[in-house]
């Protein structure tokens, strides 16, 4: 019976370009940023669709929006599907929209199809994936997972100056169609369909990613002080310059972590001079290091080495230097039984894989914390995301969201 079961295509496609609409930007990308006006249509619109084929709409403190198609079973937790909506402020189309939207899709081809699931089938749309607008990113999904919403959220403002608990509440009152539920319900398990953001499926010809883990990720601040000088008077044996110390530093790092491990990633993407002028010698510079590797320990050793390379360089040039650990995000792996459902549903619809970590964060590594999950990547051209560019090929969508489909099925045991 299920191997007639068949996504849409036309209908997603045609629903991807519905939704591109909504903050789209001249350039062809989407400016739809967490809980701004134009989030609050994305998520009427798909609550609309949601009611116009007879399912529940819900959501909680966090406004994550859940649409329901009930199951066999009403006592026992959904199974959950989705991703998110809200876009980077020059963002693609496709980032969060494709996993939300083929989500949808896989409801509605079920219930074309009039297959009852044996426990309710629910799509998600997380809150304030991207962290673009109000930071942290993953709020959403973070906050289900812990059940509870940080107390310091509260006071989090928007470039703009607008509070997350009055967007947050504004957002809420704009979907009273949607009954409240409380935050963090058990579920049984959650898949993400998702772009891969990288070049390597599409270089290699692989319509799909096995997605097995997420990486861990660091961030420090490092402040290397030294003593400003006049530039023109002080002789090169007098100079505390901690500029020539972070960029030494910086050299060494660059020189040896991804260099010697194909896995590490570095990126030093935020740099301050003080005090910034053309004709003195720098008294502190700062700058940030995000540190990601899938390995815990050695995502540990890493940022030792950060922190004794800077220490030892700037000791050298008579500066000092401290390292502050900002961010900490321990590795995800996987739940081996949802993998196997995804490599069942590739092998049965006859299309070529391939095993990945995500170097990105997703809503899924917070939901493995709390239940099964794991992840489908497909292509995206030139492995461009976060960009007005982004593209995924429309037969990659659709594969995608068969995928997604076939690997439910099987996760529910079904197929």
């Amino acid at each position: 019976m299920n191997a007639s079961v068949k996504v849409n295509g036309d209908r997603l496609l045609g629903r991807l370009e519905n939704f591109a609409g909504i903050g789209a930007t001249p350039a062809g990308g989407v400016n739809r940023q967490a809980l701004s006006p134009e989030d609050r249509l994305a998520r009427a619109k798909l609550a609309q669709l949601a009611a116009d084929r007879g399912f529940a709409v819900f959501q909680d403190s966090m406004a994550n929006l859940f649409i329901r198609r009930e199951g066999k079973s009403a006592g026992r937790p959904p199974f959950l599907i989705g991703s998110h909506l809200d876009s980077q402020p020059m963002g693609g189309r496709y980032d969060g929209a494709l996993g939300t939207l083929s989500a949808f899709e896989v409801l509605e081809s079920l219930d074309d199809a009039d297959i009852q699931t044996p426990v309710a089938l629910e799509v998600v749309a997380w809150t304030n994936e991207e962290g673009s607008r109000f930071s942290p990113g993953a709020m959403g999904s973070m906050a289900f997972a812990n059940r509870a919403i940080p107390a310091e959220w509260h006071h989090a403002r928007s470039p703009d100056g607008k509070l997350l608990q009055d967007e947050l509440t504004a957002t809420l009152i704009a979907l009273p169609q949607a009954a409240m539920r409380p935050l963090g319900i058990p579920v049984s398990g959650y898949l993400e369909l998702h772009i891969e953001q990288g070049p390597s499926l599409e270089r290699e010809n692989i319509p799909i990613g096995v997605v097995h883990g997420i990486q861990g990720t660091r961030w420090l601040e490092v402040v290397i002080t030294g003593q400003t000088a006049h530039a023109g008077t002080t002789q090169l044996s007098f100079r505390r310059d901690p500029l020539v110390a972070a960029t030494e530093a910086m050299q060494t790092l660059y020189g040896s972590i991804m260099p010697n491990d194909e896995q590490a990633r570095l990126t030093i993407g935020r740099i301050s001079v003080e005090p910034a002028s053309i004709n003195a010698i720098p008294g502190k510079v700062s700058f940030s290091v995000d540190l990601r590797h899938p390995n815990a320990p050695e995502l540990a050793r890493l940022e030792e080495l950060v922190r004794t390379v800077c220490q030892e360089k700037a000791s050298v040039l008579g500066c000092e230097a401290t390292v502050r650990r900002t961010f900490d995000m321990p590795p995800a792996q996987f739940s081996p039984t949802l993998l196997a459902a995804v490599e069942h549903a590739v092998t049965r619809l006859g299309v070529s894989s391939k095993p990945m970590l995500s170097g990105a964060f997703h809503d899924a590594l917070f939901l493995a914390r709390v239940t099964e999950a794991a992840m489908i990547f497909v292509p995206c051209r030139d492995g461009l995301s976060h960009n007005e560019a982004e593209y995924v090929k429309p037969e990659h969508s659709v594969l995608g969201a068969q995928v997604l489909l076939e690997s439910t099925l099987a996760a529910l045991g079904m197929s």
